[in-house]
């Protein structure tokens, strides 16, 4: 969207790294613990894309707004492909803090850098940010208010 290459084509390690952890998985098999471990780690990847999306836009000038979007859009759209093959219904059609952690940690992240924080600390605090937003919703079960249902007038 912003002209910059996407990183998973340039380089083929990102896509040797996710074969590797498939075939872990599978290789695994079931466990209990296993859908649990991967909704914490789904909640990291969330927040640090929200960040990698913010500062790949950044680092090709985009506006602080449109880094924002960016790093909302990079950090949801795998999740969105992820449930779509897996015949699931989407996170984010949930009330459930997903798009808001995103948006959170990339929001940080370009606060932070423009009052001058190095990139790597604002990297870091805004994925802990985006983390704890998103961890709170997993363990006590945040979730954001939802519009009052009213029947339709006819």
């Amino acid at each position: 969207m912003i002209g910059a290459p996407v990183f998973w084509v340039v380089d083929w390690r990102y896509i040797a790294m996710c074969i590797a952890a498939s075939v872990i998985v599978w290789l695994l098999g079931p466990r209990p613990w296993r859908f649990r471990l991967l909704l914490w780690l789904d909640a990291f990847g969330l927040a640090a894309y929200g960040v990698i999306g913010a500062a790949k836009a950044e680092a090709w000038g985009a506006a602080p707004l449109i880094c924002i979007v960016m790093g909302a859009l990079t950090a949801c759209f795998g999740g969105v492909v992820r449930d779509l093959l897996a015949g699931q219904p989407s996170v984010l059609l949930r009330r459930e803090i997903v798009v808001s952690a995103a948006l959170a940690a990339a929001t940080a992240f370009v606060m932070l850098t423009a009052l001058g924080v190095s990139t790597w600390l604002a990297a870091a605090v805004a994925t802990a940010v985006g983390f704890i937003l998103r961890a709170g919703a997993l363990k006590w079960g945040w979730s954001l208010p939802s519009f009052p249902e009213t029947p339709l007038k006819s």
